[in-house]
Formats: C-alpha cells, sequence, structure tokens
C-alpha cells in the first residue's frame, strides 16, 4: 500500500471518530447553531410550583389552584375571568341558571372563600389588586362611583368626552401590573348599576382583617 493511500484512509478515519465524539444537537440547544453566543436559550418565564400555594381554604369545595397559577404567572385577565365565574357559582347564581351575580346573592358568598381569593390577588398584585384594595379607593373617593372609576381607571377619554372602558369584545382594561392603577382588578360589571359592586364591598369578610391570615 503506498503511502498516498494509506495517507487517504488515515483521514477517513480522523473524521468518522470525530463525527461519532462530536457532542449532540438536541432540540434545546438547536437555537445556538444560528447564534453567535455560547449561552443557553433561556426557557420562558415560569412561576416555580413552590410559590403556588396549594392550602386554600373553601367552604364549598373549590378548587384555587388555577386561580393562584394564573396570578403567579401573571395572567391577571385569566385570573379576573375566573374570579367572576367563581363569584357567580359561590353566590347561587349559576344554580339559578345566571350568569351574573344579583346583588342580594353577595351575602351568600362564604367569607372563607372570598377570603382565599382576596390573599391570592393580594400576594400576586403586591398589594395592588383586590376587593380590599378597592374598598380602600371608594372610601378615598366618598362613595361617589365616578370619581372612584376614574381613580382606578375604569373610564377613558373619547376626544372631550369621558366614559367608561368597554368590557365585552375587545377588553379595554389593562391586564398589566407594572401599568395598570391601583384597585383596576378585579372587575366588576356595573351594567345593572353599582349594587353588586357596593355588596361586595360591604361584604362582611372586610369587617376586620382576618381574612389576611394565611391558614
Amino acid at each position: 500500500m503506498n503511502q498516498s493511500l494509506l495517507i487517504f484512509l488515515l483521514v477517513i478515519f480522523i473524521g468518522y471518530a470525530a463525527a461519532f465524539t462530536a457532542p449532540s444537537c438536541s432540540r434545546w440547544n438547536a437555537a445556538s447553531l444560528f447564534s453567535t453566543s455560547t449561552e443557553e436559550v433561556a426557557p420562558a418565564p415560569a412561576a416555580d410550583s413552590e410559590d403556588i400555594p396549594t392550602n386554600l381554604p373553601s367552604d364549598v369545595g373549590m378548587d384555587y389552584i388555577p386561580l393562584a397559577t394564573f396570578l403567579a404567572t401573571g395572567q391577571f385577565e385569566e385570573a379576573d375571568q375566573f374570579t367572576r365565574d367563581a363569584l357567580i357559582e359561590l353566590a347561587g347564581s349559576k344554580n339559578a341558571g345566571r350568569d351574573f351575580v344579583y346583588f342580594t346573592e353577595v351575602k351568600r358568598i362564604p367569607s372563607t372563600d372570598l377570603a382565599t381569593i382576596e390573599r391570592l390577588w393580594n400576594r400576586f398584585s403586591k398589594g395592588k389588586f383586590g376587593y380590599s384594595v378597592q374598598k380602600r379607593r371608594w372610601k378615598l373617593a366618598k362613595g361617589d362611583f365616578e370619581v372612584f372609576c376614574r381613580k382606578i381607571g375604569w373610564t377613558t377619554v373619547d376626544g372631550e368626552v369621558e366614559r367608561k372602558k368597554k368590557w365585552f369584545g375587545a377588553s379595554e382594561f389593562t391586564y398589566d401590573l407594572k401599568k395598570a392603577p391601583e384597585g383596576h382588578l378585579p372587575l366588576t360589571s356595573a351594567l345593572r348599576g353599582t349594587s353588586l359592586l357596593k355588596a361586595l364591598l360591604n361584604h362582611p369578610v372586610w369587617e376586620n382583617d382576618d381574612w389576611k391570615k394565611e391558614p
């Protein structure tokens, strides 16, 4: 065998050896093939399971893990909808075949459940959202609904005309914790007047600070 052939075979052998010993390119680091950075692509932010509380009391067996998860991951629009749906069920409105709560039914909502909902909203909004926050803003507005709505960002201006923000369809409300005013969430419909909002803000659970106690 001449020297040229030996060199050729040696090159072939080295090439195969390198191919079998090189690191594999998995789906987790494939993005780095198109980047000059040697750092791995960071995954999308996610809440640590340890940050999501699991001891969430309910007098009626309501599961609040979804609400905790929505809030912990910053999905405030989904958390708002969950809260609204929960109140409909807690007040007995769902059993009556309605998808809204009458103000006279608010008293049926267990204090235990409302406290659990409120602690979650307060915790994951750093005290910015929740019914207790809205109650404080209501007092500062001296019970004036128009002033209250203006302060918590429930109004907008079209030209020179101030109006309430639209809820249905493409919502005009703000679901960004940094951008939303204090007390902006959760939302309460005032299509049938302010009685429902007043009933929620005057629920017996707010008579003292026991709702703040973690279970």
